[in-house]
Formats: structure tokens, sequence, C-alpha cells
């Protein structure tokens, strides 16, 4: 028999369910393009399932339905919607079917839990198959809030295999050596204006380029490495969809290829040819639907980590390099000028990312750099002069 908290928990998600058909409708109508709006009458469809199983577990257990009354939050979506169009509350949307697939985990480990209702399987089994048709919801609108009316620039390159990883490469290893030039010359700087000896300014610029490459490192290792395991979770959870919702996937897939601009007929016969071969179709769903190549997997963590470590200490190792043979004043001019030749190489290299002119992105990163090492020269010496 169901209990007072099944009830209570099937009127919320009964709610929750006939406010997301109402919202996508009202969606629908406010959207003038036609594939558009078609998909969101795809995915009312959805919830309009959603809503007569908790109509029916209500039935059961003999509670009244009353009339559905929109909440606060969707009359507010849907007059946005209807004033500024259907795509301007795409993301709110988005968040909206995330939370509704974890509300639905936790209703499943509630349930599971306790010796709640009857047919403690077959609600199980239903809570799961909503849970990854929101979670699918999710991903569509995560889609249609890049990809507007049509398809974008970024995601029809994605789409069609142009962009690669070198670009992002390339940034990566240019911030790295940035980050460890500029980090270490400041240090270096503000340790020499405080009138330390040449050898101590060698130990504690050395100290700094370590610590500092260490710590690049590890972040990197980190980042990559939590990356590689969030991404094979996702790819797992996908496996399993794809075995027990197969129906479903292609659906989605063809709910995402429309929202990239195809027609929906071509979208669904492009979802049924990719998904049609077993062997390839999680690794297409996996490209198409998460962004993930799984190939990749976000590259090999040790790999990065030494690659953030190398490039920080080129880039730390200049400022210190002239301390190696000068001191005094001498030692700071001449680390001062290898500084800035460091500034204006990767303000150069920059240029290639950004498209700016060479010398206006050379001479800005030298200006700049120059500008903070004076300021941390300053407070360097006031600092040694306060302590002497």
């Amino acid at each position: 028999m169901a209990t007072t908290q099944d009830i209570k928990e099937w009127k919320a998600s009964l709610q929750a369910e006939r406010e997301a058909v109402w919202l996508y409708d009202s969606m629908a109508d406010a959207e003038p393009n036609h594939d558009l709006s078609g998909i969101y009458r795809r995915l009312a469809d959805t919830e309009r399932k959603h809503v007569k199983v908790f109509e029916g577990r209500l039935r059961a257990a003999k509670v009244e339905d009353k009339p559905f009354k929109p909440g606060f939050r969707s009359r507010v979506i849907r007059m946005v919607a209807k004033r500024n169009g259907a795509q301007a509350v795409v993301p709110l949307v988005a968040a909206i079917e995330a939370q509704a697939a974890n509300s639905y985990a936790t209703s499943k480990t509630t349930s599971s839990a306790g010796a709640a209702s009857p047919e403690p399987d077959k609600i199980d089994g239903q809570l799961e198959e909503m849970e990854q048709e929101e979670r699918s919801h999710a991903r569509v609108f995560g889609y249609l809030s890049t990809s507007g009316n049509g398809v974008e620039g970024a995601d029809l390159a994605r789409f069609e295999g142009r962009h690669r990883s070198g670009g992002n490469a390339l940034r990566a290893g240019i911030l790295g050596a940035n980050d460890g030039l500029v980090s270490v010359f400041l240090l270096v700087m503000g340790v020499a204006g405080a009138g330390v000896a040449q050898k101590q300014i060698l130990i504690t610029g050395g100290a700094g380029l370590i610590a500092g490459a260490l710590s690049m490192a590890l972040g990197e290792w980190l980042s990559v490495q939590s990356a590689r395991e969030l991404y094979q979770n996702q790819i797992a959870i996908e496996s399993k969809e794809l075995d027990t919702l197969p129906e479903e996937e292609k659906q989605e897939l063809a709910l995402i290829y429309q929202a990239k601009g195809l027609d929906a007929e071509s979208a669904k016969a492009l979802a049924n040819k990719l998904l049609s071969d077993k062997a390839s179709a999680l690794d297409t769903l996996a490209r198409e639907e998460l962004g993930i190549n799984p190939e990749e997997l976000g590259g090999s963590a040790w790999e990065a980590a030494l690659t953030s470590f190398l490039l920080f200490a080129v880039g730390g190792i200049l400022p210190i390099i002239p301390y190696f043979f000068f001191s005094g004043w001498q030692g700071i001019f001449a680390s001062a000028l290898m500084g800035a030749l460091g500034l204006f190489i990767l303000g150069a290299a920059s240029s290639m990312l950004t498209g700016t002119r060479f010398w206006k992105s050379s001479v800005r990163q030298v200006l700049i750099g120059l500008a903070a090492a004076v300021i941390t020269f300053g407070i360097g010496r006031l600092v040694g002069s306060a302590i002497g």
C-alpha cells in the first residue's frame, strides 16, 4: 500500500510533468521555426506519458486528482517565451529538466530503500525510464540553447569535424608558459627590489619556479583525470540507455540533428543509419549527445601534467638566467630584458590565436608585464627599506 510520502511525491511529480507539457506546448506555439516547434511538441508528448504514469498511481491509491494550475515559475517562463520567443527560455528549461532527472533518481532510491508501495520493481523501472528521458530532454535543450533557430558556426564546425584539439593545445601552451614567466619574473623583481643578494635571488626564483611548475602539473593532472572519469561515467550511462531504450536514443539523436538545422525526415534517417550498427552506435551517441570523443576522453593526465610542468618551467627560467652571471642593478636590468623578450615572444604567439596584429599583441604584452614588474619591484623596495 502506498504511503503518505509516496502520494506526496507522486502529486509533486504529476504537477511538474503537467507544467512541462503546458510549458512545451506554449514554447511550440511561440516558436516560428517549424522544425523547432516540432521538437517542442515531441518533447511535450513524452511528458504526457509521464503524466499518465502518475495519474495512474494516484488513481490506484484512490487519491482525488485536483484540476491543473500552472505554478508561478512556469507562468513567468511562458510569458517570457511569448514575449521574446521560445529560444529565450531554453536555458531555464534545460535546468528544469536536469533537476527533474535528479528528482527521479532520488525517488527511485527512496522507494527501493523502504517497503513503501506495491510492485516496487515496476515502479523503480518506470522511474528509471523517466529519469533517462528527462536526462535526454536536458541534453536536447542543451543543444537547443546553443543552436538557436538553425545551425550555429561552432556547432556546425563540430558537426563536420573541422575543429581539432590543436588550437586548444596551442592556447594551453601559451598560457602555461606565460604563467611561468610572469609569476617568476614578478617574484624575482620583488625580492630584487628588497635588496636581496644574488644568491638569495637565485634560491627564491628557483624555489618559486619549481613550486609553481609542480602546482601547475598537479592541477592539470587533477583536471584531466577528473574529466576522464566523468566522461567514462557518462559513456557508461549512455551505453546502458542504448541497451534499455534504443528507440528513445534514436529519437533523441534525431532531435539533436534537428536542433543543428536538419529537417525532421533527414534527421530521423540519419539517426537510424548511425545507430543501425551497434559497434559504432555508442561512439556516435557519445560524440553527438555528450560532445565526447571516446578515443581521447580528455587526453592523458600524465602527459598534460608533464607538459604543464615543462611549459611553466620554460617561461619561468627566463628571468632567472641573468642572475647566474650578474648581480645588483646589472642583474635587475638583464632579468627585466629577458622577461620583456619572453613577453614579446608570447604576445606574438597569442596573436596567432586572437587574430590581432603581431606588433599590437606583443607590445601590449610587454607593457603590461613590465608595468606589473615595476609595481612589484617598488613594493619590494618599500618592504626592504622598512625591514632594514
